[in-house]
């Protein structure tokens, strides 16, 4: 879904669509079918998103896509739809036919339908060899000023959706290393505290979540005034102290939107820096903050990093049902205060 605080840029052509189309996602698409939906007032986009083609093309698979697109749309009030297609005719065409028939069933009203390929784009509605030649209309997205203002806007487009799936692709070699040597010095930390509550007859986990608790608001308020946390064994103790849920839930009832990207920075560093065992609690974090920062794509991928650690996580499978549902950013509430949050476990204020 298209990024909060966009900058406004008026798309009045196709050069102009697939121009914004990157901006809109945060990198260029590839075998793709992009979907944007405008709406009042006049025309303004409301959300963008994107499907892999199948292959084959016809079937299913294209009608199911179809159908998703446009209750999407139509719960997201957009009047207006234009569509891309990223690939070969063969791939693009037949779920092009299948999406433009759905959304004229559903009321829409389809403004342009483009397929780009090797640095050309055809219309599927204009037919006027003047401006759509058969063999397509050269383009240069990268000089185009619809990116120029996009990026001057300080928003990017990366290569395509793996480099932004390596911003917080997990550490390797002796880095990860370091990080798991880390990781188990938390861990026996964790069992010294937890040894020690019992000892004095308290319960085992309470101590170990009151400071779990504490060093993770501390990174917060860190980063949120602009500072980052490198050191293996502070990052380590964080993204263990995550796997607790009170923990977890205490660190999600902060996400204040008026901080998002100090948040994000903060998830993101978390993300890096776990080990599989430790990644669903920063990573379905991330997924909170960035879909509250309208930043679908990086939310769907912190998703699936969460999922393929741990498919059951319920903190990434209800997220999953919300982006999938295309639920607006505006919708991205606190679930509780900390308060609450202590409340609900029976957990002592320890408010500093």
């Amino acid at each position: 879904m298209g990024r909060t605080g966009s900058p406004r840029v008026r798309l009045s052509s196709p050069a102009d669509i697939i121009a914004a189309v990157p901006y809109l996602l945060g990198f260029h698409p590839a075998r793709s079918l992009v979907v944007i939906g405008a709406g009042a007032p006049r025309d303004r986009v409301k959300l963008g998103f994107r499907y892999d083609l199948p292959d084959p093309p016809a079937g299913p698979a294209a009608h199911e896509i179809a159908r998703h697109a446009v209750t999407v749309l139509r719960k997201r009030r957009a009047t207006t739809v234009v569509a891309v297609g990223y690939g070969e005719g063969r791939l693009v065409t037949p779920v092009m036919d299948v999406f433009t028939a759905a959304a004229r069933r559903g009321g829409l009203t389809v403004r342009e339908l483009l397929r780009v390929s090797g640095g050309r784009y055809w219309s599927y509605l204009c037919h006027e060899v003047d401006c759509c030649p058969a063999d397509g209309v050269p383009f240069d997205s990268s000089s185009h000023p619809v990116a120029a203002a996009m990026s001057v806007a300080g928003l990017g487009a990366y290569p395509d959706r793996t480099a932004l799936e390596r911003t917080i692709a997990p550490l390797s070699g002796e880095r990860a290393r370091a990080r798991d040597q880390a990781a188990e010095r938390a861990c026996a930390r964790a069992a010294a505290l937890a040894e020690k509550a019992a000892k004095r007859g308290g319960s085992p986990l309470r101590l170990v979540i009151s400071e779990g608790r504490r060093a993770v608001r501390a990174a917060i308020v860190h980063y949120r005034a602009g500072g980052a946390i490198t050191d293996d064994d502070l990052l380590a103790w964080l993204v263990v102290s995550l796997a607790h849920l009170p923990v977890r839930d205490d660190a999600w009832a902060r996400m204040d939107p008026g901080h998002r990207d100090a948040h994000l920075r903060l998830w993101a560093d978390l993300v890096r820096a776990a080990a599989d065992t430790w990644v669903p609690g920063p990573a379905a974090l991330l997924a909170f903050t960035a879909w509250q920062s309208g930043d679908g794509v990086l939310a769907s991928i912190a998703i699936d990093r969460a999922l393929a650690c741990d498919p059951g996580y319920s903190m990434a499978l209800l997220l999953r049902e919300i982006l999938d549902a295309g639920v607006p950013p505006s919708a991205a509430r606190l679930p509780m205060t900390p308060e609450e949050v202590e409340r609900s476990y029976g957990l002592p204020d320890t408010r500093e």
